[in-house]
């Protein structure tokens, strides 16, 4: 049901993880150079973690793949997508992108920073860490 709430406002599939000596790879078929977007990590159409970037969605992926020292939220997800990968689970890559259409006035609104706390508050991805 919650793939399907994200599926109605324009999420789409545009990819998925695979794992290769150890090292995640998102296979990306569109919108890798797309910015200012919403994107997700389904299992079994079950939302496990949404994010938003202003980078180019592939840039934001390649934390996922390679993270830093101090980049928390990027090691969590890269053992929780190696970890369903290992339990042979197939990870889907959704995306909302912005393509800049929405202004408010003279001023455009981000669309992904405007809909990422509504999305996560409402459907609660497991792999999203909610304050309390």
């Amino acid at each position: 049901m919650s793939l399907e709430k994200l599926s109605n406002i324009g999420f789409k599939k545009v990819g998925f993880w695979s794992i290769e000596n150890n090292k995640l790879l998102p296979n990306l078929s569109t919108e890798e150079n797309s910015t200012n977007i919403l994107y997700c990590f389904v299992i079994d159409a079950i939302p496990m973690y949404v994010g938003k970037t202003t980078q180019m969605l592939k840039k934001r992926m390649y934390g996922y793949q390679n993270p830093g020292k101090t980049q928390h939220t990027n090691i969590r997800n890269n053992q929780n997508i190696k970890s369903a990968l290992e339990r042979s689970a197939q990870i889907d890559i959704y995306v909302l992108p912005d393509h800049g259409l929405l202004h408010f006035g003279d001023f455009h609104l981000n669309l992904a920073a405007g809909l990422e706390d509504s999305i996560t508050n409402t459907l609660k991805p497991s792999w999203n860490i909610q304050s309390k």
